[in-house]
């Protein structure tokens, strides 16, 4: 069971080391971890407020107030229902101490940080990462246990379709396919689907179409969905029948790129090399420019969530983090090749959470 009362502590525990005076947290998976709870994110303010001496309040409509007492963390936070002749961002400043830093969850609506601005013309308003980013990187043991479940569940649904003829079908049959296997093998919603064919694989976030696919194809098949929350994520590449020698090719450097760059996790060192390792193999065989996106992000209650494996971001690694490590290639109008594994950083370096073959696979 998750201790959400121990999460809370944590952040007020960095909102002390920071000299903060509080952390404001809207709708979002942020609010999740936190306390359990994820409402729909609407025009009235559901708000919760953790100082550095530990306080927490959750300021929630009074029509919610119900749904909220429900939450995991209940027990560990003051309800404070507000009803719509009454003023919430008012609410939410009383409970803000000092003059400080405020922490902001990176989801909350504009209109709510620029009413809480107005009421709290003293503060200084900062980005809640540092604060809920860092402590939602570092997976604990149940978060890493949801997120090996959906990973094998994830390449099993791939397994399952691979199994299946793909000439003839089109994007979107496949796409729909693939959606149900991966309910199917233990997803409890599938979240994404990508099925990109032919000239089409050039295109890393295709969306399907009705484009049947035929035989000589690359089709690039992205997709993961979620388990208890957390997502999976992977992609392969495969050939409809006999590949060309320039897929093979293709393939090949992505592949040796992929490796390289799954080799390199370990503790202690910055996330961007990672990005170097895969960039180096595919910018040595000239293909650097068809290489358009960062080589992985980080994944657990969103699909995309820090650290991200780019030059630029300067994280160290630490056991507990989890990414994408997914070099591609893509050459307009004509293939494009991506191979993607979810990984963990464990105390002795790297366990990867995706473990089908990352080899061409040529199937029907």
């Amino acid at each position: 069971m998750t201790d959400h009362a121990a999460r809370l502590r944590g952040a007020a525990s960095r909102l002390a080391e920071m000299d903060a005076g509080a952390l404001l947290v809207a709708p979002s998976p942020d609010l999740r971890y936190l306390i359990g709870y994820e409402p729909m994110p609407l025009e009235r303010p559901t708000v919760l407020v953790v100082d550095a001496r530990g306080s927490v309040a959750l300021i929630v409509p009074e029509l919610e107030r119900p749904l909220a007492a429900a939450a995991p963390a209940a027990h560990a936070i003051e309800l404070v229902g507000w009803r719509d002749d009454e003023d919430p961002y008012a609410l939410i400043a009383q409970r803000v101490t000092g003059e400080g830093r405020v922490f902001v969850g990176d989801r909350m609506w504009g209109s709510h940080v620029l009413a809480l601005q107005r009421g709290m013309p003293g503060a200084i308003w900062s980005s809640a990462a540092p604060i809920v980013g860092a402590m939602r990187a570092r997976k604990d043991a149940a978060e890493l246990d949801a997120l090996r479940r959906a990973g094998a569940a994830a390449d099993a649904a791939l397994a399952d379709l691979l199994a299946e003829p793909l000439a003839g079908r089109t994007e979107r049959e496949v796409a729909e396919r693939l959606a149900d296997l991966l309910v199917a093998r233990g997803h409890d919603v599938a979240a994404f689907t990508i099925v990109a064919s032919g000239p089409n694989a050039a295109s890393p976030h295709h969306e399907p179409t009705d484009r049947p696919i035929g035989d000589g194809d690359v089709v690039v098949l992205d997709f993961g969905g979620t388990v208890e929350g957390y997502h999976s994520d992977t992609t392969r590449t495969v050939s409809v029948g006999e590949p060309t020698e320039r897929l093979r090719t293709v393939h090949a450097i992505v592949a040796e790129a992929q490796r390289l760059a799954r080799e390199a996790v370990r503790p202690g060192v910055e996330i961007g090399t990672i990005d170097r390792a895969a960039r180096t193999v595919i910018d040595a065989a000239g293909f650097g420019e068809r290489f358009v996106h960062r080589t992985g992000h980080g994944i657990g209650l969103e699909l995309h969530e820090p650290p991200y494996a780019t030059v630029g971001d300067r994280t160290v690694l630490e056991p507990g983090m989890v990414f994408s490590v997914e070099p591609g290639i893509y050459i307009e109008g004509d293939l494009g090749v991506r191979i993607e594994d979810i990984v963990a950083v464990t105390a002795e370096g790297v366990e990867p959470l995706n473990t089908s073959s990352r080899e061409l696979l040529i199937v029907d």
